[in-house]
């Protein structure tokens, strides 16, 4: 007998499965960077070597552009801010933060993907202009097929769909509402970045070791973010984080599967530091931040000012998540830890800074403090916390662009010159790269007409207004502590004598120009004029549940 004669003959009795039902509009922003991305795949097997560069790069700017309009136009109709609601089978929220945070991430994406595009500051390779990129990523570093590569002019433009994989993952990250999908989201950002942190056209061996330490311990907290989630599964029995959070409260009803599971806090806590393993490492937090001072500097600096920008903005999006929505009902138990874990981060960031050698890992310490400012926001525990953490991420992200677009234009015959030796007097070689640079760190520092001084204002303001004075007594001692190393640097590139036959800064096509100008004009944009930005965070801090 057929299937069809059998399904004919079961006539009413067979249950039938109801189709999911997807709120394609609302989910736009996600679908538009993900059709871009998959679209950039179909450009890597079809559209001709010497075409693809161009061809990518329009395609990556246009899905990025046409998904920040997506998320405008959904902010425009009051979704996320009167109408919050809960799309694709509840499985992801859409509310002020989250898209708040995806707005942040798209335009934090377009400055990258801006200094991607640089084919000015690297000599050209077989009479073509190349990029920061490995001219074969398969080829074995410094073997004859990367130098037949080279002698040939390739490129690896497979960046681009990668970085728009990367994106449409971060998107999703802030947005999940249950544990499987934050996962997913997780697995689909984390796996391209380990890719293209091993992607440099100089020091290859360092960058595929960056990429091989990041993978590693990537693995690994992902493993504890899965883990956990399978004890927060059978703790609640839902993944969902609303019904977990209401199993932690004791609104839900309990099956009687789950009396046994709920009577003690033991599966719950233990789940939960899990999960906090995971997202602790993805924002660089102490003891989770060993990887980063390896990675960002072995890393090709544009990928490292992507990471440093939007992989924190998605991190702390799923965190704030997590905690607010999941775990209200335990921030008597997690509290005292991330106050732990938030001085640490503070301390440990700004302390280990000032011995730093090098540019990038000058300021990849300089990033692991910020984490700590940031957690500061987050164990607020109030409205306050969310808009000020918001409004924070929004403020860094394009600091840190900026910055490390700058990082790219100080050269030497090897490449960038990042040894701080090589900075010295820099200001009199080219004023406007140093002033620019000396704005971007005193923005870091957290000084007044600067974005950073509002950012971290308004964080701290956030602390003491939940009972964490002590922890805002720390988070100002440790801003004096980074603002020490900040100076030195200024002082360095501006009252300092240049070495003879020192690095040169190399002039830069619009893309970087533009990166860096937008970094310099969000920077003193939202120092000077930092109040409507402060409203919208304020009214993107509701989440649903």
């Amino acid at each position: 007998m057929s299937a069809t004669a059998v399904l004919a003959a079961a006539g009413g009795n067979t249950p039938s499965i109801p189709a999911p039902h997807i709120e394609y509009g609302q989910l736009s922003p996600m679908l538009v960077v993900f059709a871009a991305a998959v679209a950039g795949v179909l450009v890597e097997a079809f559209v001709p070597r010497r075409y693809r560069h161009w061809t990518q790069v329009t395609l990556a700017l246009a899905g990025l552009v046409g998904a920040f309009v997506a998320v405008v136009v959904l902010a425009v109709q009051s979704h996320g801010f009167t109408r919050i609601d809960l799309l694709a089978m509840e499985s992801v929220a859409m509310d002020g933060p989250a898209l708040f945070l995806q707005g942040v991430i798209l335009l934090a994406s377009v400055v990258a993907v801006l200094t991607y595009a640089e084919r000015r500051l690297e000599p050209k390779a077989g009479g073509l202009p190349a990029d920061a990129f490995a001219a074969q990523a398969a080829a074995t570093p410094g073997g004859e097929q990367e130098r037949a590569a080279v002698r040939a002019g390739f490129a690896t433009s497979e960046v681009f769909p990668l970085t728009m994989f990367a994106v449409g993952g971060m998107l999703l990250f802030p947005a999940a509402n249950d544990l499987l999908t934050m996962f997913v989201a997780l697995e689909v950002f984390s796996l391209p970045l380990y890719l293209l942190c091993a992607l440099a056209r100089r020091r290859r061996l360092l960058s595929q070791e960056a990429a091989v330490k990041y993978f590693l311990l990537g693995a690994f907290a992902s493993a504890f973010f899965l883990f956990g989630t399978a004890l927060l599964y059978g703790y609640a029995g839902s993944v969902k984080l609303g019904d977990i959070g209401d199993v932690i409260s004791g609104k839900a009803m309990t099956t009687p599967a789950q009396l046994s599971t709920t009577q003690s806090d033991a599966l719950v806590l233990t789940g939960l530091a899990m999960l906090a393993v995971g997202l602790l490492f993805k924002v660089a937090a102490v003891p989770f931040h060993s990887w980063t001072p390896d990675v960002y500097q072995g890393a090709p600096t544009p990928v490292t000012g992507f990471m440093a920008a939007a992989t924190k903005v998605a991190a702390f999006g799923a965190f704030l998540r997590l905690f607010y929505v999941a775990f209200p009902g335990l921030r008597l138990d997690w509290r005292p830890v991330m106050w732990g874990v938030a001085i640490l981060t503070m301390v440990v960031g700004a302390v280990l800074a000032v011995t730093q050698q090098d540019v990038k890992r000058l300021l990849a310490y300089s990033s692991i403090a910020h984490a700590g400012f940031i957690l500061t926001g987050v164990i607020a525990v109030n409205k306050q916390g969310i808009s000020s953490v918001l409004f924070y991420l929004l403020a860094y992200s394009f600091v840190t662009l900026g910055a490390f677009a700058v990082v790219t234009l100080v050269r030497d015959s090897k490449g960038e010159a990042t040894h701080l030796s090589s900075w010295a007097g820099l200001g009199r070689r080219s004023p406007l790269v140093a002033a620019v640079f000396a704005l971007f760190l005193l923005a870091f520092a957290g000084i007044p007409l600067t974005s950073g001084f509002t950012g971290k204002f308004a964080v701290f303001q956030a602390a003491a207004s939940g009972g964490a004075t002590p922890l805002v007594v720390v988070g100002v001692l440790s801003s004096a502590v980074a603002a020490f190393f900040y100076i030195r640097v200024i002082v360095l590139m501006f009252f300092s004598d240049p070495q003879p036959g020192g690095p040169t800064v190399a002039v830069p096509s619009a893309f970087t120009a533009t990166a860096i100008g937008v970094g310099v004009l969000v920077t003193l944009g939202l120092g000077l004029l930092p109040q409507y930005f402060l409203d919208l965070a304020s009214k993107a801090s509701l989440f649903v549940r």
